[in-house]
């Protein structure tokens, strides 16, 4: 299967605003070899000819129209762009950091496919991009519990190198929150990626001073934000990714039973 054809049948609406300019500089620079040998990806400045313009009769996207399923293709390519973006957050792009976004998605997708999204990442990880943008046709057409998945994977891939830096961190807030995530969902996210004592409360999104009732709703509440099966239609390989979170409540659940004492 040609990157092309691989990059075509798995993209719904992403072809379109400025995730459809981004991802039409990586296919235009990957079909006209143009970042190989120098050619300008947007016409001669000298000349001013077009030579190759990926932004030309883009389709627009409609943030007033009703909200579609997220698909597994547009869920990806959001990932890669967002990834690409925390990885730079700190000036450098860390090689342990790279080799965790080719693992992981070696685990969800196998090697071939693999190899397409990262041949894409290098090359979208070349160009300045918008971050504000980016995030604001994601939070349009991404659905929530698609929306939080993409934050769990970007601390993964923050925390790669052994540690989350401050510039990652704000990164990932700043994301946090152009893509509609609250700061309780984007803390509760956070605190999966450090070890501190509050850690289980602030998982489960409550204060320490609750009472075990309340700690038995937030986990009720928690697991069922959580579940796997609320990013199904992600297919089976983000549902497996999805099980992480969905762990990490549970364990957070029993970390507060056993330090209280009750079942």
């Amino acid at each position: 299967m040609s990157f092309a054809k691989w990059i075509g049948g798995a993209i719904g609406w992403s072809f379109g605003g400025p995730i459809g300019a981004i991802i039409g500089l990586a296919i235009g620079s990957f079909v006209d070899n143009l970042s190989e040998n120098g050619t300008p990806l947007i016409g001669d400045r000298q000349t001013g000819k077009k030579e190759h313009d990926p932004y030309r009769k883009m389709p627009k996207y409609d943030t007033q129209k009703e909200k579609p399923k997220t698909k597994s293709g547009d869920f990806e390519v959001s990932l890669l762009i967002l990834a690409s973006i925390v990885i730079k957050a700190d000036g450098k792009q860390d090689q342990r950091e790279l080799d965790f976004v080719r693992q992981q998605f070696r685990n969800m997708y196998g090697a071939e496919r693999a190899n397409h999204a990262f041949e894409l990442f290098k090359r979208i990880s070349k160009q300045n991009i918008s971050m504000r943008q980016v995030c604001l046709q994601i939070k349009q057409m991404m659905d929530h519990a698609s929306r939080l998945q993409l934050l769990h994977f970007l601390f993964g891939i923050a925390k790669a190198d052994g540690f989350v830096t401050e510039d990652e961190v704000r990164k990932i807030y700043t994301i946090s929150g152009y893509l509609g995530i609250s700061n309780r969902d984007y803390d509760s996210i956070k605190a999966m990626f450090y070890n501190s004592t509050n850690n289980a409360y602030k998982i489960l999104e409550i204060d320490k001073s609750v009472s075990d009732d309340e700690v038995k709703a937030a986990y009720r509440k928690m697991a069922k934000k959580y579940h796997p099966d609320r990013v199904g239609h992600l297919g089976k390989e983000h549902q497996e990714g999805a099980e992480e979170k969905f762990r990490q409540v549970q364990e957070a659940y029993e970390h507060i039973q056993k330090e209280r004492g009750f079942k």
